[in-house]
Parts: C-alpha cells; sequence; structure tokens
C-alpha cells in the first residue's frame, strides 16, 4: 500500500526542498481534518498526516494562496487532477481561506519496483506510456506522480504540485523513467497469426461438400469471411442511453467509459470509439465516454454579498442561479447579505449547476403608525407624532379658510404602518388674504394739531385790615327762623346687641399643579362598531385628545401618548358620544 511518500517526499528519484517545520494548525482542518504531524513543506505547500473524521488515517497536501499567482496555481493544478483523475485522490476544496487536496494510500507495486525487476511486459511499458502522455496533456511529468501498479495498469497514488514545465522538459523527464522501465528483458506480446483461423474455415467448406452440403459451407464462409458492415453513427454530445439505443439498433454493442468535461451536460457522450462515420463489422463494440464529472462541494455562502460569493462559486466551478430578497428581521441578517442557499453548504453537485440564494432585505425595525392629524391644531399634531415614536420635519403653511395652525393634510396617511423613527410631513393652514373688491376711498387728512392755551396763575387772597364802611340807610330786619329741634326716638334703657355678619366656609382648595401624564390604552380585537373619541378630563374641564374615528381603525391598537394636566386626570373612552371606558392616567 502506498500514497504520497512521506519519506521522499519529491518521488521517483528527485529531492524536495524541505523548509523548517513550522508550528501545527492547533485547529482541525476545516474542521474534518486533525493534524497528526507535518511530512515535508516545499514553498507556500505544506503536507500533513491528519486523521479523518471516521478515525482513518489521510494526508493533506495544504496550499498557503497568499496572492493571485498562488490561487492561479491551485486552480491549475485541481484541472489537472480533474483530468487525470488520480486513485489515491479523495477531495479537493478551494474556497478563500482553505485551498488543499486529500489523498488516501493506494495498493500496488511502486512503478520504481517494477522498472527494477530483471523482465518487464510489453503491455505494462504501453500503458506507461500512455500514463506519460496523459500526465503531458496536464503539464505534469512521470517523475511528478506516485505510480503503482496493478498488473499491467498504473494509477497515480499522489501528484506533487510543481511549477509550470515546459513539453521539453517534460519529454526529458518522462524519457528518464521510460528508459529505465525499458531496461533488462521485454517480453512482447503474444499475437495470433492471422492466417490460422483462415485456414481452419476454409477447410470446413471442404468437408461439408464432401458431405454434401455445399450450399451450406458458402454460406458460413461468405457469413465468417466476409460479415456485413454498418456505418457507426456520431452520438457525441448527446445523452448517453439515446446514443446507446442508436447504436444497438444497426447491431453494435456499446460499452461506456466515464470522463468529465466542462462543456457538456452530465450523461452526455463527450467522444466515441470509433469515431461518427466508420464503416465497421456489424457485431462489433463501439466504446462512449460519458461526462461524469467528480461530485463538487458547494462552498459556504451565507452572511456574503452577492459580490463576494462570486469568488467561491467560480473556485467550485459553480454558477450564481436564482436570487430572492427576503425579509431578514427574524434571521437578523443585515441587507444585501445571504440568508441561505440550495444546495446547503457541504452538499454534492456537479460542474456548472446553479447555486439558488436568499438576500436579505434588511432588519426592520419597531413598526407604529400614525392617527388621522386633520383637523388638529399643529400642536396637537406634534403631540400625536411624538407618541407614536415620529418626528415632525417638515411644516409647509397653505392659505385657507380654516382656524389658522389647523392640519390641513399629513404624511404618511392616518394609520399606515412605518418604522419607529420615521419623518412627518405637515401642510398647516394659514390666514388666507382676500383684497378688497373696489378700492378704498383715500381717508380725510385731519386738521393740524393746536395745542391748548396754558392755564392762567392762581393768586391766593391777602389778609388786609378791614375796611370802615359808612353806614347808610338801615334796613329792616328780616327774622331768623329758630331751627326745630331734631325729633329722637325715646330712649327704652336697653341697647342692641351688634352681631357681625356670618362668614362663608371657603370650599377646599383645587389643585391645579401642571404635571405630565402618559395616556396608554389598547383597543379590544372585537371592539364593537362605531366612532371612538379620546377625551381627558383635569381641574381645567375636558377635551378632547383624539378625534372620533371609526372602530375598524382602532381595534386591536395601541393609542398612547404624553399630556399636560392640571390636577388629577383621567381619559375618558367615548363611542358615538357614549363613554366605552374610563383610563387612568399614568
Amino acid at each position: 500500500m502506498t500514497g504520497p511518500d512521506s519519506s521522499k517526499p519529491a518521488g521517483q528519484g528527485q529531492s524536495r526542498t524541505s523548509s523548517p517545520p513550522s508550528s501545527l494548525p492547533t485547529q482541525p482542518i476545516d474542521g474534518k481534518y486533525r493534524v497528526l504531524r507535518e511530512l515535508a513543506q516545499d514553498g507556500h505547500v505544506r503536507l500533513f498526516e491528519v486523521q479523518a473524521a471516521e478515525g482513518v488515517t489521510r494526508q493533506v497536501a495544504w496550499f498557503d494562496v497568499v496572492s493571485p499567482a498562488d490561487r492561479q496555481q491551485f486552480h491549475a493544478y485541481r484541472t489537472a487532477l480533474r483530468s487525470i483523475n488520480p486513485a489515491g485522490l479523495t477531495d479537493v476544496v478551494a474556497r478563500p481561506g482553505a485551498y488543499y487536496a486529500v489523498w488516501q494510500p493506494v495498493t500496488g507495486a511502486p512503478l520504481q519496483e517494477v522498472a527494477a525487476q530483471p523482465t518487464k511486459r510489453q503491455e505494462t511499458i504501453d500503458a506507461v506510456e500512455a500514463l506519460g502522455r496523459k500526465l503531458a496533456d496536464s503539464g505534469f511529468a512521470l517523475t511528478d506522480a506516485d505510480v503503482v501498479l496493478h498488473g499491467d495498469q498504473p494509477e497515480v497514488a499522489y501528484l506533487r504540485p510543481v511549477p509550470a514545465r515546459t513539453p521539453e522538459e517534460i519529454a526529458a523527464l518522462n524519457a528518464g523513467v521510460l528508459s529505465g522501465l525499458r531496461g533488462g528483458r521485454v517480453k512482447q506480446k503474444r499475437e495470433r497469426r492471422p492466417g490460422a483461423w483462415l485456414g481452419w474455415l476454409t477447410f470446413v467448406p471442404g468437408l461439408l461438400f464432401l458431405g454434401g452440403a455445399g450450399w451450406l459451407g458458402a454460406k458460413a464462409a461468405q457469413i465468417y469471411l466476409n460479415p456485413p458492415v454498418g456505418e457507426v453513427a456520431s452520438v457525441t454530445s448527446r445523452p448517453a442511453q439515446e446514443a446507446a439505443k442508436a447504436l444497438t439498433s444497426k447491431g453494435f454493442r456499446v460499452e461506456y467509459t466515464y470522463g468529465e468535461s466542462g462543456t457538456l451536460p452530465v450523461g452526455a457522450v463527450i467522444r466515441q470509439e470509433p469515431e461518427g462515420g466508420t464503416n465497421l463489422p456489424i457485431g462489433r463494440q463501439v466504446i462512449l465516454t460519458v461526462n461524469k464529472p467528480t461530485p463538487l462541494i458547494v462552498p459556504k455562502l451565507e452572511d456574503m454579498t452577492l459580490q463576494q460569493a462570486e469568488g467561491p462559486l467560480k473556485d467550485s466551478a459553480l454558477k450564481l442561479g436564482k436570487v430572492i430578497k427576503v425579509d431578514g428581521t427574524v434571521s437578523k441578517t443585515p441587507e444585501g447579505r445571504i440568508v441561505a442557499q440550495i444546495p446547503p453548504a457541504g452538499a454534492s453537485t456537479q460542474r456548472n449547476q446553479p447555486v439558488q440564494v436568499m438576500v436579505s432585505t434588511g432588519v426592520r425595525g419597531e413598526e407604529t403608525f400614525i392617527i388621522d392629524l386633520r383637523g388638529l391644531t399643529f400642536d396637537q399634531a406634534r403631540e400625536w407624532a411624538r407618541a407614536a415614536g415620529l418626528v415632525v420635519t417638515d411644516v409647509t403653511r397653505q392659505p385657507s379658510d380654516k382656524t389658522e395652525n389647523t392640519v390641513l393634510s399629513q404624511e404618511p396617511a392616518p394609520w399606515a404602518t412605518v418604522a419607529v423613527g420615521s419623518k412627518v410631513k405637515l401642510v398647516i393652514a394659514s390666514v388666507k388674504y382676500t383684497p378688497p373688491s373696489t378700492p378704498a376711498e383715500p381717508l380725510p387728512i385731519p386738521p393740524p394739531y393746536v395745542p391748548p392755551p396754558p392755564p392762567e396763575p392762581v393768586t391766593p387772597p391777602s389778609q388786609t385790615p378791614a375796611q370802615t364802611v359808612p353806614q347808610t340807610q338801615e334796613q329792616p330786619s328780616t327774622p331768623t327762623p329758630s331751627p326745630t329741634p331734631e325729633q329722637t326716638a325715646p330712649d327704652t334703657g336697653t341697647t342692641a346687641p351688634q352681631t357681625a355678619p356670618a362668614q362663608d366656609t371657603p370650599p377646599p382648595a383645587v389643585d391645579t399643579t401642571p404635571r405630565q401624564v402618559n395616556l396608554r390604552y389598547t383597543f379590544p380585537a372585537d371592539l364593537p362598531a362605531g366612532t371612538y373619541s379620546i377625551t381627558v378630563q383635569d381641574a381645567s374641564g375636558e377635551r378632547e385628545i383624539m378625534p372620533g374615528v371609526g372602530a375598524e381603525q382602532v381595534a386591536g391598537r395601541l393609542a398612547q401618548a404624553p399630556l399636560t394636566v392640571q390636577g388629577n386626570a383621567v381619559f375618558i373612552i367615548r363611542r358615538n358620544g357614549a363613554e366605552y371606558t374610563r383610563v387612568a392616567a399614568q
């Protein structure tokens, strides 16, 4: 049993440059292969002995891809592996951060041991030469592979990644291997003489003729010596089942072999031997090579953007299929990221198959709604917007017959569901100016202002000595009536008590201190039909805070708003004007 030669990493006759061993990976490679030891390192390729999940030992050729040139070299190596189809290869992985090939041991005699034998079979030499041509077509020489033989058939147990070789270099390396294989005694193929069986057939008709069966002898000679010939149909690119039916219907036998083509669908005929149009005796065998590529592993695309997913898909020879937009709220997936994929990551698929993905439209925030603000004042509308978690950002005035600052229209529309924090635009009424129908007459010019005269000064009378006035003729004097004595009530000897007027007891003081309260009420889902409004009652009286709306618009919804009230307050919900329920202020 042999695999990648850890004792001689370079294989047949070459020595490989080994770098000082670096630290081993602490985590399993790709979560599947636990590293046991490092066998060799050549440039950016490290060969590890690993233990697979099922407990078997494998070897992993790990590529440290750090540049586009490294990535291109790995893809060329992977293409060669798919073309050669080594018996020791179990898996090839190519995705960002993981580029490696997994190898398993292969039983058989190493090519070096067969070449050292004194006698070789010509069939073995021919098969090794054919393998050398197959390797050369992919840019590799026989010295780049660990070759083992099962009988006369060589198989590749391991293929070392090497820099690109020229055809001349490959031919020189292959010549060295083949010259050693041809050394010693070569046992030639045993070939049957062409005329041996013809002599017997010519003798049979004679016996039959001698026995009186000349007609049968002639017929037999015609069948065996001149069999019917038919033209082989060209069936390349056709489905294998359809191609086989077309050939067997003409009398040919069909045998399948498998190959790989990146341009044809799975199950199509890649080539045929002999080619279409060849004349072949009826009953001969036609070999069809059917496209059966090595299964590919679907890479993980989740949490990537579509642009990021192109790289892994291209590395895996797959293509992007249908893109479906889905809500990413449940999975918390940001907008533009892949939520899921079909087929899932790790599934087996074939080359050029599409991978369908679902892309997130983003994570929706908390949603809310806003009532019909039309007819409310601007201050009321702003409070309702704040209560709903929205922000009034744009206010436009429009001349209207409505009361100034009355809301005329709003955006978003009433009862529309929007995200919390969304903007609200309002159009409010302004005083409409109407010019007079007829021009006004000019106002009369007022008379000029004339100040009033200043007041004359008042001189107080001065005290002067009394002057003697000569007496004139004495006038008769008129008697002066004596005053009538006032009538008084008789004194009864008692005094009425004086009582102070009674004072009214003042009513208890009403608390009118302004305070902030919150309305929070969820309308029942089975709300009876009708028109519902909300008012607040406090020390200042009642005022409506939500105009009447239909039951279908508020059923099952939450009404909340902060309000400034005076003293104790309670919210009254009315249905068709009658009290429906009361809600305590919070």
